[in-house]
């Protein structure tokens, strides 16, 4: 097993990059995640791990298969420059960001479509819920969170691993899925039908929009049909992911 010690070598400074910029990410292709949980599901995505670093006297689960993985110890002085977490666990995964061919793409029948969601949380929740609706992609468009940011990563539980998550043109994108005939459904409060009206289907994309201002005007007039879920309460709104929940469940077949 390889050892670090020092903050300055310079894998080290490459993990440290990739928690704190979007751009080492992007120009690298990779992230890194933290805990024994995230781990353990990067673990079982054939080929995602490049690496696994492990602090100084935490030891690694017995029944996970590391034999052709790189392992890396190191100090609890390095873990300080990599760790996002107030109490690291001290186990991390250093990743690739998984990439989609064209005909992958041409396979997916239910989408999640994410029109400027900016907080990181609400898109790893929403990352999370469209995996265990059973949804197949989800699509971040221009304006929204970072989907590998250390903070989605965290929400999103390991859903990383499970579905793709890529970014996108969401106009372009509707315009390709109806084309195959998919129904394409967008969030609204004007002129939109109950959330459940549509009913159940095995094809279809949903777009849920920004935090304050909803779906882009333009994004919406090229929807099949606008859905809304009706506020019985004195709330004034849903939060984004939790609205994302209760949609993709009803119209998820």
């Amino acid at each position: 097993m390889k050892r670090i010690e020092s903050t300055q070598n310079s894998l080290v400074k490459h993990w440290k990059k990739l928690v704190n910029t979007r751009k080492e990410r992007d120009k690298t292709g990779e992230f890194l995640v933290e805990g024994e949980h995230l781990a353990e599901e990067a673990l079982k995505k054939e080929g995602a791990v490049l690496a696994l670093i492990v602090r100084e006297g935490v030891d690694v689960p017995d029944y996970w298969e590391t034999d052709e993985i790189q392992m890396i110890e190191i100090t609890s002085q390095v873990e300080r420059e990599i760790t996002d977490t107030e109490h690291p666990q001290g186990i991390y995964a250093q990743c690739r960001i998984p990439e989609v061919t064209a005909d992958e793409q041409e396979s997916w029948k239910t989408l999640l479509l994410v029109d400027a969601v900016q907080d990181p949380g609400n898109i790893g929740t929403m990352i999370r819920t469209a995996d265990a609706a059973g949804i197949d992609a989800v699509v971040l468009g221009k304006g929204s969170a970072d989907p590998y940011a250390p903070k989605t990563v965290r929400s999103a539980q390991g859903s990383h691993f499970h579905l793709p998550v890529v970014r996108g043109e969401l106009q372009d994108i509707v315009l390709q899925l109806k084309s195959r005939g998919i129904q394409v459904f967008g969030t609204a409060l004007e002129g939109a039908v109950a959330y459940d009206e549509p009913g159940k289907s095995e094809s279809f994309a949903l777009i849920v929009g920004n935090e304050g201002s909803g779906v882009n005007p333009e994004l919406l007039a090229e929807t099949d049909r606008k859905l809304m879920i009706p506020l019985r309460g004195l709330a004034e709104s849903l939060n984004v992911a939790v609205a994302t929940g209760i949609l993709l469940y009803a119209l998820r077949a």
